[in-house]
């Protein structure tokens, strides 16, 4: 018999509502779904949104039974209107955690003022190392020998919020851009769901 979680006062925790944000394929997306799926995340994920209409997680979502929308920035003549209609489905679906995963674009003031401290980024490198695009390509270019991935909540700078979490995956000598992209996102997708795991429980 599975029991609910409690939070260190011992009340009860309701799931979380988690509202997913993804530009590309979903990768982490799908390994929080797969860890919802197996009951070590207590939260449903109320809606999925991409900022591009064709994005392959956008159709594995909705393939999935999980509900989707989707918004071009080409079809809003400001970014501000862009966000409000974001923000408008999230809070339809009642979502009370925004998970970027993958969303390819920074968050603005209007997207980010009624979700602050409450929305989590996941990034590929140890920051603050190595913040915005290309970050592998950026650590095989300096030459570290260790590098990572970083899950923080998200502020009004690019990857600079406060870290909650982050875990070291070593440069080996023969690491390419793609190697090493693939080594690090097997990570983010453990380490993604260990941080909603703690945040669905309460702590």
């Amino acid at each position: 018999m599975t029991t609910s979680p409690t939070s260190q006062d011992d009340k009860p925790v309701a799931p979380l509502s988690l509202g997913i944000l993804i530009s590309g394929r979903g990768s982490n997306m799908k390994a929080i779904y797969g860890a919802i799926q197996d009951g070590e995340i207590n939260a449903h994920i109320a809606v999925v949104v991409s900022d591009n209409p064709e994005s392959e997680g956008l159709a594995w979502a909705a393939a999935n039974g999980l509900k989707t929308a989707s918004f071009s920035r080409q079809a809003f003549a400001k970014k501000s209107d862009f966000e409000t209609a974001i923000l408008k489905t999230l809070a339809d679906h009642g979502v009370d955690w925004v998970v970027l995963a993958g969303y390819m674009r920074l968050v603005g003031k209007t997207l980010l003022t009624p979700y602050q401290g409450r929305m989590v980024n996941i990034h590929p490198s140890l920051l603050p190392a190595f913040p915005g695009l290309h970050a592998q390509a950026q650590a095989l270019a300096y030459g570290v020998k260790v590098s990572g991935c970083t899950v923080h909540l998200v502020d009004n700078t690019m990857d600079g919020g406060p870290i909650i979490a982050q875990e070291v995956v070593p440069v080996l000598p023969e690491d390419t851009v793609a190697s090493l992209s693939d080594r690090i996102l097997s990570v983010e997708h453990v380490l993604f769901s260990r941080v909603l795991k703690v945040i669905s429980q309460g702590f």
